[in-house]
């Protein structure tokens, strides 16, 4: 079978989306062909059945808004250029996160009888998310509180660790009495919680890694950084490895619903977890052993290739 992809990006030093990078590596074992169309595209390097098409976002960085408009409307000229272009180069489509790609395309597929899937892990939704969902085939999540769970059509996969990245290292020692708190600056992943607790605890060293998604929001935190806490920016997926294994704990206070990937990372590398997601609570206490071999038996991205080739 051969599989369109549509993302946001492929990058695969993006603090955010480079893990997909791997997941599109997994696929492309699975897959005869693997046609990608991604909003923007960075360095990536990837199978010789994959295909990378990029709208050009990477390419027209822009602030103002009226140019931001005709932006957007040339995105959507390449959407559909390389939809049509490439329609015998696909026999179904994968759209990762994004729903908008399924409103501009779904009516063009089902004309041309490819299967739709749309993977969405969000606690939220509104009326263009059940429209996607209507006109998908199937809708894939992970968490049983997302928006998208409640669907008849619903599906729950693996999250796609990659098991075989992200694993403890015996030789690295781990800094004692400390914790990491790894994600977007932004409201609601509750970092100024997070640091109001670990200031409470009493940890000799705490980390805060991640991209600042909402600039008011991040100067706040910083401002309420103590000298044992240190905020070191965006990290790459290798940055985000050597964190997790030099780190004993790891806190995630994001509540249930979109089933932060970040998780299950740093449990695969075998560090202590605090979780405020219901549907990993179960994590907290664990062991080492237990929790890795909880992910690769049950959200390690070769499972995930497994399933979604059904």
């Amino acid at each position: 079978m051969k599989l369109l992809i549509l993302t946001q990006k492929v990058a695969k030093n993006d603090p955010i989306l480079g893990f997909f990078v791997n997941w599109i590596k997994a696929f492309s074992e699975k897959f005869e062909k693997i046609t990608v169309i991604c909003l923007e595209a960075g360095e990536y390097d990837l199978p010789g059945n994959v295909k990378v098409l990029s709208l050009g976002e990477e390419k027209l960085k822009i602030e103002n808004s009226k140019l931001k408009i005709l932006a957007k409307l040339k995105y959507a000229w390449n959407f559909y250029k390389y939809i049509f272009k490439f329609r015998h180069d696909y026999d179904a489509v994968f759209v990762h996160m994004n729903q908008e790609y399924v409103i501009l395309g779904w009516k063009f597929w089902k004309l041309w009888g490819k299967k739709i899937y749309l993977w969405r892990n969000h606690a939220h939704g509104d009326f263009f998310t059940r429209l996607a969902i209507l006109v998908s085939d199937k809708v894939f999540y992970t968490s049983s509180q997302s928006f998208t769970a409640k669907f008849g059509k619903a599906v729950r996969m693996p999250a796609g660790i990659d098991t075989d990245f992200f694993k403890p290292d015996p030789s690295v020692a781990r800094i004692p009495n400390s914790v990491l708190f790894l994600g977007r600056i932004a409201p609601v992943k509750k970092v100024m919680e997070f640091v109001e607790w670990a200031e409470t605890k009493g940890f000799r060293k705490v980390t805060i890694a991640g991209p600042i998604g909402d600039k008011e929001y991040g100067e706040k935190v910083l401002s309420m950084l103590t000298p044992n806490m240190t905020y070191v920016g965006p990290v790459t997926q290798a940055a985000a490895l050597k964190l997790y294994q030099t780190h004993e704990t790891y806190v995630n206070m994001t509540p249930a619903g979109s089933f932060d990937k970040t998780i299950l990372e740093v449990a695969a590398c075998g560090t202590r977890v605090k979780v405020e997601n219901n549907d990993l609570k179960f994590m907290e206490g664990k062991t080492d052993a237990e929790l890795r071999d909880f992910v690769v038996e049950n959200h390690s991205l070769k499972k995930l290739a497994d399933k979604l080739a059904v």
